[in-house]
């Protein structure tokens, strides 16, 4: 295996726990409310953490590695970083859409790097820096950290759920 190939493969296990988030909050009653609970005034919403993470994907996949235009260019405003989060809360199947079809085009632009350019650092990511093996790993890490923030969001949900009366 290649080392883009090991990184590509690690962020399918960052993308299953992403996904195993969203199918447990579709099964819930009113799926739209948790994923627009947010845990205070002026905090990301569930449904931003989860779209942000594709938003993120796809503009390094496209815009940023190929200066191609982005899928999604209604949403990317909206999830891109340093955007805030509004009230129009996406839907389960769009979150959905959006990470499938992100990650397909992050398989798209990485699998076909050789290791031997790893170390090159593409013109949008000059300023920083970062050459294809931190954007890989900065990739992997940004999942991780957002599907964390939708999890502990979720769970803060949970908690704040009335309990059922257990008097009888």
């Amino acid at each position: 295996m290649t080392a883009v190939s090991v990184m590509l493969d690690m962020m399918e296990l960052n993308r299953a726990r992403t996904l195993a988030t969203l199918d447990e909050i579709a099964k819930l009653p009113n799926p739209a409310a948790v994923l627009g609970w947010r845990p205070g005034v002026g905090r990301a919403h569930i449904g931003w953490q989860l779209t942000h993470i594709g938003i993120t994907e796809e503009l390094t996949s496209t815009e940023r590695m190929h200066g191609t235009a982005p899928a999604f260019p209604d949403l990317v405003p909206r999830f891109k970083f340093g955007s805030v989060p509004d009230d129009n809360i996406p839907g389960i199947e769009l979150i959905r859409q959006v990470l499938v079809e992100s990650r397909q085009h992050v398989h798209s632009c990485f699998s076909v790097v050789p290791d031997s350019d790893l170390e090159r650092v593409p013109e949008w990511y000059r300023e920083r820096g970062w050459n294809v093996r931190r954007i890989l790993q900065i990739l992997a890490w940004h999942e991780a950290h957002h599907q964390g923030q939708a999890h502990l969001t979720f769970n803060l949900w949970k908690a704040a759920q009335p309990k059922a009366s257990t008097n009888s």
